[in-house]
């Protein structure tokens, strides 16, 4: 328990984000930083992008809701003060991501309809299952589907779109960074603590495990909706590659991309499920 105090304390929560590699951000990125005018410049394209970063938002929001709502239900005091620092993470992030809606040109009096619009009905019902256990104050289920399972999918997301983005977009580039550092300690957390409750409440594993089948079956149709009618990239000689588990994004098919980030998410899952004692479930018609 030492080592989980000070781990997860908010001193070093201090030390590592606002006074570490936040330190001189605006919006999680460089004060002078702004979204390509090329981009800005070609309406199939910011649409596109506006839609990508809805579903980022509607994600972030789910995590603020999971981890401020499972602070109650927290059965000792350094989990309660670490879900208090990810309240404050999962608040950025939906704070730097609604400003990117506003830097592609949404207006502030359209951002509800905007996200309304576009919001994945898929991605919708994944954080409906996971709210539904943290509504029900149930913290070792509220834990893994949101530290585990929502984090461990989005660190994903989030890497390969930062990847993607250093040569053509390095504002959004900078700001994914920081958002990738803070998944990595909720990962973190999300592993060292809940393992040790599970092998306490081992009754627990069949429920934990069907909600993870659910959300898993509902992160899989997103990424497929979100492939599915996007174009393949045009060529451009002069753009930089941007290689991420062995695949170059920068000429992907949306077929390969969304091939290689599933295949990525669910490896992980299937880790980081396993080190904690549980059976990752493959969800029903997929193989």
């Amino acid at each position: 328990m030492a080592d989980f105090l000070s781990q997860y304390s908010i001193q070093r929560w201090l030390e590592m984000c606002p006074q570490g590699y936040l330190e001189d951000t605006v919006y999680g990125r460089g004060a002078e930083e702004h979204e390509p005018e090329e981009l800005l410049g070609d309406e199939d394209l910011l649409e596109s992008e506006i839609s990508t970063t809805v579903q980022l938002v509607v994600g972030e929001r789910c995590a603020l809701a999971a981890s401020s709502g499972l602070i109650n239900a927290a059965p000792d005091f350094p989990s309660k003060r670490f879900l208090a620092t990810q309240t404050l993470d999962e608040a950025r992030h939906v704070e730097v991501f609604t400003q990117r809606l506003y830097d592609l040109g949404v207006k502030k009096g359209d951002l509800e309809s905007t996200v309304d619009r576009y919001a994945n009905p898929n991605l919708v019902k994944f954080a409906e299952v996971l709210l539904e256990k943290v509504d029900d104050g149930d913290f070792i289920a509220g834990v893994v589907g949101q530290n585990i399972v929502l984090e461990g999918m989005a660190f994903s997301v989030f890497e390969m779109m930062e990847a993607g983005n250093r040569d053509p977009n390095p504002k959004f580039a900078h700001t994914l960074t920081g958002t990738i550092a803070d998944e990595r300690r909720h990962v973190g957390f999300g592993e060292n603590r809940i393992g040790a409750l599970i092998r306490e409440h081992p009754e627990k594993k069949p429920e934990i495990e069907k909600m993870q089948q659910e959300m898993t079956f509902y992160m899989l149709a997103t990424f497929a909706d979100a492939f599915a009618d996007a174009p393949p990239p045009p060529p451009d000689p002069e753009r930089a590659a941007a290689e991420w588990h062995g695949t170059d994004l920068a000429t992907a098919t949306p077929e390969e991309m969304e091939a290689v980030l599933a295949n990525t998410v669910l490896g992980e899952f299937k880790t980081r499920l396993g080190r904690i004692g549980l059976e990752y479930q493959t969800p029903v018609g997929v193989g």
